[in-house]
């Protein structure tokens, strides 16, 4: 059984995007070429970091719709390092080896990212379904049992 998730820290794609902002960070410290091109080294590092800072802010908003918002900036967030790395890869400043590895794990991320959001926009258009029946019936018929049963999915 799956233990309940009480805050960001508990969500593995959360953890696995710090890891991920970790490796890159270490990455772009490392390497002598990212480190003297400040703009880039900068971007990288600040896009491999925002990807878990908006799991985390999205998440602290306690609400579906700004969770859901802010998930999808963190899977955009997957794609610009993808492109990010592809683009150091070209200029020969890593290895393609590391940088593949780079890339298929942030694409992994964004696509555990977006199976949660799907989860998300699911909730989301129950809730909303469940909003439209309560609206759409008067006060005597609410939550009879067929609506109780519509309401309980």
């Amino acid at each position: 059984m799956a233990s309940k998730i009480t805050s960001f820290e508990d969500l593995i794609i959360w953890q696995k995007a710090q890891d991920l902002a970790a490796r890159i960070h270490r990455i772009a410290d490392a390497n002598e070429y990212i480190r003297r091109d400040h703009t880039l080294r900068n971007q990288l590092k600040s896009a491999a970091l925002s990807i878990s800072d908006n799991i985390a802010e999205g998440f602290e908003y306690n609400n579906n719709p700004d969770f859901y918002r802010f998930l999808r900036i963190a899977k955009g967030s997957c794609g610009e390092i993808r492109n990010k790395i592809l683009f150091i890869m070209k200029l020969n400043y890593i290895d393609n080896e590391t940088a593949m590895r780079l890339v298929e794990d942030s694409k992994l991320l964004g696509e555990q990212i977006g199976g949660l959001i799907k989860k998300v926009k699911a909730k989301l258009a129950e809730r909303k379904v469940r909003s439209n029946v309560t609206r759409n019936t008067s006060p005597e018929t609410r939550n009879t049992p067929s609506d109780q049963i519509l309401l309980s999915k």
